[in-house]
C-alpha cells in the first residue's frame, strides 16, 4: 500500500510528518527550556530532516517555543510552514486559561507575528477552551468571527480550528472557510473517527495533536507486541498507523531530543502489514 507523504494545508502542500513544537518549554509547558542549546538542535534537524510543518503557539513557555524558533529557523525556508493557535493564555503559575476576547485574539496573533519574526501567520487555529480537558459544546461565533476578521485584515492567511466537536466544526465552516481540525487523536483515542472521514471527503486536513499519548504515552500489549515484531519502537508504530488512517491527517509529534526526532520520522518509512494493522485496530476497544 502506497502512503500519500503530502497533502494540502490552506494552499501550501506540506510533508504529512511535522513537528510540534511544545515540548521545547520548560517543565509544564511553562518557562524556558532546560538546554536551550539542545532546543535550538532539534528545531536545526527537523528542517534539515526536511520537516516543512512547524506547530507551535505564543502561549507555550509562553513566547519561548515561538522565540527559540526564530532564533533557530529564521530567515525561513520558503516551504515551512508555522501554525500557530490562540484562545488561551497561562496564569502566573502556568495555568491554561481562557483568553477569548476579540482584544485578546488580536493581541494573540500580534504576539505570534512578533515572536516568530512574521508578516502575516500562515495558518491560526483557534483553540476552544469551553473545559482544558477537551471539547465540550457551546458556540464559537464570538472568536471564530473576530478571528475572521483579522484574517481580512490581512494578519492570517487560513484559519483552524483546535479542540472541538463535531457540531463546532460545523458552525465554523458556515462561518469562514477551515482548512484544518486539531483535536486529540491517536491509536488508543479515537471518539474523533467520523469527524476524520468526513473532513478527508472535503479536502480539510485533521491534525492530531498528542499522537503519542501525550503527557501519558501510549501504553499498549498489542502495540508493544507489533513493534517488537517490526523492530521499531512503539512510539514509531503508532504514528505508521496515524499515516495509515487517512491521508488527511497531518502528524505533529513533539519532542526535545534529536535522537526521538529522528525515530519519530523514520515512522513515515515503516510498513505495517495487514496482521500488524488488525492487531493494532484492537487497541481502541
Amino acid at each position: 500500500m502506497t502512503i500519500p507523504r503530502n497533502f494540502t494545508l490552506g494552499d501550501r502542500t506540506v510533508d504529512r510528518l511535522g513537528y510540534g513544537a511544545m515540548q521545547l518549554a520548560g517543565p509544564g509547558v511553562f518557562g524556558p527550556p532546560k538546554d536551550r542549546d539542545a532546543a535550538l538542535a532539534v528545531l536545526r534537524e527537523a528542517i534539515a530532516s526536511g520537516v516543512n510543518h512547524i506547530d507551535t503557539s505564543d502561549f507555550y513557555g509562553p513566547h519561548v517555543t515561538n522565540q527559540l524558533i526564530r532564533e533557530a529557523l529564521s530567515p525561513y525556508a520558503k516551504d515551512l510552514v508555522i501554525v500557530t493557535k490562540i484562545g488561551a493564555r497561562r496564569g502566573d503559575k502556568g495555568e491554561w486559561l481562557p483568553a477569548y476576547s476579540a482584544a485578546e485574539l488580536t493581541q494573540a496573533v500580534h504576539d505570534n507575528l512578533r515572536n516568530l519574526g512574521r508578516d502575516v501567520m500562515e495558518v491560526v487555529n483557534l483553540r476552544i477552551m469551553f473545559d482544558v480537558h477537551g471539547p465540550a459544546e457551546g458556540s464559537i461565533e464570538a472568536p471564530l468571527t473576530a478571528l475572521a476578521e483579522l484574517q481580512q485584515q490581512g494578519l492570517v492567511r487560513h484559519i483552524g480550528l483546535s479542540n472541538v466537536t463535531p457540531a463546532q466544526v460545523a458552525q465554523g465552516r458556515g462561518i469562514c472557510s477551515i482548512v484544518c481540525v486539531q483535536n486529540q487523536y491517536n491509536l488508543a483515542h479515537r471518539k474523533d473517527d467520523a469527524l476524520v472521514d468526513e473532513l478527508a471527503r472535503d479536502g480539510i486536513a485533521y491534525v492530531p495533536f498528542f499522537p503519542l499519548g501525550g503527557f501519558s504515552p501510549l501504553q499498549s500489549a498489542a502495540l508493544s507486541e507489533v513493534a517488537q515484531r517490526l523492530g521499531a519502537t512503539p512510539m514509531q508504530v503508532a504514528l505508521a498507523w496515524l499515516l495509515r488512517r487517512s491521508p488527511n491527517i497531518l502528524l505533529i509529534p513533539g519532542t526535545s531530543s534529536v535522537g526521538h526526532l529522528r525515530e519519530n520520522l523514520a515512522a513515515a518509512e515503516l510498513d505495517l502489514p495487514a496482521e500488524a494493522l488488525q492487531a493494532l485496530e484492537g487497541v481502541a476497544a
